[in-house]
């Protein structure tokens, strides 16, 4: 709630730009959450200070844009990031292992989960880059599917619930319990199937020998 009534003074006054450069700024890390930047766009926007359907594009731009660029820089300047002393502050050693972890264990899914994970997904995008592993075109997928179900849910929930805030952080919060519920789902059964295949492929290993 506070960082949402940082951002409405500066949304409403410099409208999609601010936007656009504060969720650049969230796909680096930074501890402002996305969620909440994307709602305050909305709220703007059922406030009559913007378009509903551009803010939901300008959205997406700037949530891909931010992700791409994080991917770029793990691809192209990995290990030089890796030494800055500000990026480690972000990227700290413990986020950049539990998100090899996780790469190594799920694949490319993971990156479509990190979309849901804000203390994960920049570490997870920058592994993937720096990995060479995932293609750019792959990464885009995933996350621009990602990010089709988050966004226009946070900014159009902003839009509608511009007139009545109670209503509007009690569907945040609840969108937000269903999200989470969902991705444990989805992990708990990725991590079964993987669990079988080891299995299998440790039974089939016993057999050959």
């Amino acid at each position: 709630m506070d960082v949402f009534n940082a951002l409405l003074p500066i949304f409403t006054e410099y409208g999609y730009l601010a936007v656009f450069v504060m969720l650049l700024v969230c796909g680096f890390g930074v501890p402002v959450p996305e969620d909440v930047t994307l709602v305050t766009g909305g709220v703007i926007a059922g406030m009559g200070y913007a378009d509903v359907h551009t803010m939901f594009a300008v959205g997406m731009a700037g949530v891909l844009i931010g992700d791409g660029l994080v991917f770029t820089l793990g691809r192209f300047q990995g290990e030089r990031v890796m030494r800055a002393p500000g990026f480690r502050k972000v990227l700290t050693p413990e986020r950049f292992q539990a998100a090899q972890g996780a790469f190594a264990k799920y694949g490319r899914w993971v990156m479509f989960v990190a979309r849901f994970l804000p203390g994960l997904r920049t570490p997870v995008f920058f592994a993937a880059g720096m990995s060479r592993r995932v293609s750019f075109f792959t990464w885009l997928l995933m996350d621009g599917v990602a990010a089709l179900i988050s966004v226009p849910i946070w900014v159009y929930l902003g839009y509608f619930g511009a007139r009545n805030w109670d209503w509007m952080w009690r569907m945040v919060h609840s969108f937000q319990y269903g999200i989470f519920g969902l991705l444990g789902l989805g992990l708990l059964a990725g991590g079964v199937v993987w669990w079988r295949r080891r299995r299998r492929q440790r039974c089939g290993s016993g057999e050959g020998a």
